[in-house]
């Protein structure tokens, strides 16, 4: 039986700059009888060059040769869907609840989509898997970089002979794994960090990295399933937007990271809220995307100064702005994947598999994913 054939493709979305495998990857692929496809080129943006592919033990080859030839195909988003043919297997970050209607066409063209967007993270043996995770370590450390580059003060405490420089305030609104790493990274730089999130648990996790926890009457909790928050009703929100906007004007600094998969982020700054913000004030959008964002005014991969003297960063691709650490995490994530899927060195699709259930979107014709399937109105073949 020949090896399977994984191919890693350049990625095609405007600016992103990861790549789904890196070289030091290579060797333990090979070891569970995967042979491993370069297209030439998709790792140089995140500085992982041909000749490192090589010497690892990939083929390093055009895109017309990975495409034809590779069974597996991988990416950080979606590859060039029109050149993907049928009995092919994709896999990357595809986001399926966003799309449903193109994975129900990648069915009928008899394509298998796996989507780590989809991987059920409560599940010990699936984290090494979660790529979502990874990237928000990533982009939650970025967040407080780029915020410190925009904010004109220094952000710890300083005492010189020119006087005394007092810390930057920064709120940290969402204390998921993005969250967590910018309130650490904040206190770090020596910020003094509050946070906020409607999920109670996470009060611990804050106050345990040097945060304060900001406590709000006007709501309980919103703790979902698969340790999200759930969508809080539009009365539950102009609560929350209205007593956070007093929390917001009394800081330097705010990093936004609340996402709901598959739907509109939640606004949590409103622009009455802006207005109250001091001038050289800095807010880091993390939810920003085409969907909306959590700041109202942001867009994405912009950065907006209001009338007001407020700077508002659409920041929604901060892991692509560190490919480099990025993709090292992604391709452990996505190697682990890889390795759950092949067994006795053949690629086995088994939808009942508790991790497959998440992850496998579209097989043997249909839509399985039952998340995705509902969107559709129920499994489609």
């Amino acid at each position: 039986m020949s090896a399977i054939r994984v191919g890693v493709v350049k990625e095609v979305a405007p600016g992103e700059r990861r790549v789904a495998l890196t070289p030091d990857v290579i060797a333990k692929l090979a070891g569970a009888g995967l042979e491993v496809l370069i297209e030439s080129g998709a790792g140089t943006a995140a500085w992982f060059l041909d000749d490192d592919y090589a010497a690892a033990g990939a083929r390093v080859v055009p895109s017309e040769i990975l495409y034809g030839e590779a069974d597996v195909l991988l990416g950080v988003g979606r590859p060039d869907l029109e050149r993907v043919r049928s009995g092919q297997v994709v896999i990357g970050l595809l986001g399926p609840l966003l799309e449903p209607d193109l994975m129900a066409r990648l069915a009928r063209r008899g394509i298998t989509a796996v989507s780590l967007d989809g991987l059920p993270r409560t599940l010990t043996r699936a984290q090494g898997m979660d790529a979502l995770s990874s990237q928000a370590n990533v982009a939650g450390y970025k967040s407080v970089l780029v915020a410190a580059e925009h904010f004109d003060r220094f952000f710890p405490l300083l005492i010189t002979a020119a006087g005394t420089s007092k810390p930057a305030a920064v709120l940290v609104l969402g204390i998921g794994v993005a969250g967590l790493q910018a309130i650490g990274t904040a206190r770090r730089l020596g910020a003094v960090v509050s946070a906020y999130d409607v999920r109670p648990n996470t009060r611990d996790e804050a106050r345990s990295l040097g945060a304060k926890f900001i406590e709000l009457s006007s709501i309980g909790s919103a703790a979902g399933e698969g340790g999200y928050a759930r969508a809080l009703t539009p009365e539950e929100q102009a609560a929350q937007q209205a007593e956070l906007a007093g929390h917001i004007a009394r800081h330097d600094v705010v990093i936004t990271t609340a996402q709901v998969p598959g739907r509109r982020p939640p606004e949590l700054v409103t622009a009455e809220a802006l207005g109250a913000m001091k001038p050289g004030s800095v807010l880091v959008d993390m939810g920003s995307s085409a969907l909306g964002g959590n700041v109202a005014g942001s867009r994405p991969g912009e950065t907006v100064v209001t009338e007001g003297g407020v700077t508002i960063v659409g920041a929604g691709s901060l892991a692509s702005d560190m490919a480099t650490s990025a993709s090292a995490a992604y391709a452990r994530n996505m190697a682990a994947l890889l390795l759950h899927l092949v067994v006795d060195a053949a690629l086995v699709i088994d939808p009942t598999d508790e991790i497959q259930a998440g992850v496998v979107i579209t097989h043997g014709g249909a839509v399985v994913q039952p998340a995705t399937a509902a969107l559709l109105g129920g499994t489609q073949g």
